[in-house]
């Protein structure tokens, strides 16, 4: 990483605080505005129009596109100003005019992980926390501290409430408004959201096999369409010889869930 001064790929509207650090690769569009106390990676593109504020930390070949805003401070009441982070994973994009916050005392950052996609208008607010390969479609709204999986899909126009948690593999169906934390490889979706089916679609395109696909499904089917409590529900499962990596994943996210797991 090199303090970026003047190069033939920094466009001359653009502005840059000197404190900035920039790998020399960066390319900079048209009336970018760059504060201080950012860091850009190699082969990364800052569109036109876009914000990088104070705190900002991108990764490689991460792509901002037109008007989004990164880095900005806490839409929080508590917020008193102090330094903290958000970091942007590599290879992340960031379509238009999406706005990531920087984190809060409370986590001291806000991260987004590698290869995510964050469509148009979505919205990343202090302190959440993002895997790798997630996809918020257009206009996601997060609200603070939530959690977010690794390849996880967010249909377009999702609000999710604050401390929420949504598991890995996991896919919520565009426009509905998450409340309660939503479990590792299922699909949600109706009114009230619930789980619908295991994401199998998802899951095979992943590398899961056709094993792996079914143990699941049964262990979905005990869980959430049975209407056995949580002790008769790991009776039957127990009984039924359902045991793998991700059941166990499955089972202590349901344990650990301080909001409530949406039912089937």
């Amino acid at each position: 990483m090199t303090t970026v001064n003047s190069s033939t790929q920094i466009h001359p509207t653009a502005i840059i605080d000197p404190a900035a650090n920039l790998d020399s690769s960066v390319i900079v569009e048209p009336f970018a505005v760059i504060n201080a106390d950012v860091e850009i990676g190699a082969g990364s593109v800052i569109g036109s129009h876009v914000r990088i504020a104070s705190g900002a930390r991108l990764g490689r070949e991460v792509k901002v596109h037109h008007g989004a805003v990164v880095g900005t401070v806490p839409q929080d009441l508590k917020f008193g100003g102090e330094r903290t982070q958000l970091h942007v994973g590599d290879r992340t994009v960031i379509r238009e005019c999406a706005t990531l916050n920087r984190g809060t005392n409370a986590r001291g950052e806000t991260r987004v992980g590698a290869d995510c996609l964050l469509m148009a208008y979505t919205h990343v607010a202090h302190d959440c926390l993002l895997g790798d390969r997630v996809i918020l479609a257009n206009a996601v709204q997060l609200g603070g501290h939530v959690t977010i999986g690794d390849w996880a899909i967010l249909g377009g126009g999702v609000v999710v409430h604050q401390f929420s948690l949504v598991g890995v593999h996991a896919m919520v169906g565009g426009g509905f408004r998450v409340t309660q934390d939503v479990p590792p490889y299922a699909i949600v979706g109706g009114y009230p959201l619930r789980v619908v089916s295991v994401n199998k679609i998802g899951l095979e395109r992943r590398g899961f096999s056709e094993e792996q696909v079914t143990m699941l499904t049964r262990a979905f089917r005990i869980l959430f369409r049975a209407k056995l409590n949580r002790t008769q529900a790991l009776e039957k499962l127990k009984s039924e010889g359902l045991d793998s990596a991700e059941i166990r994943h499955l089972l202590d996210f349901i344990s650990s869930s301080e909001r409530g797991v949406m039912r089937g």
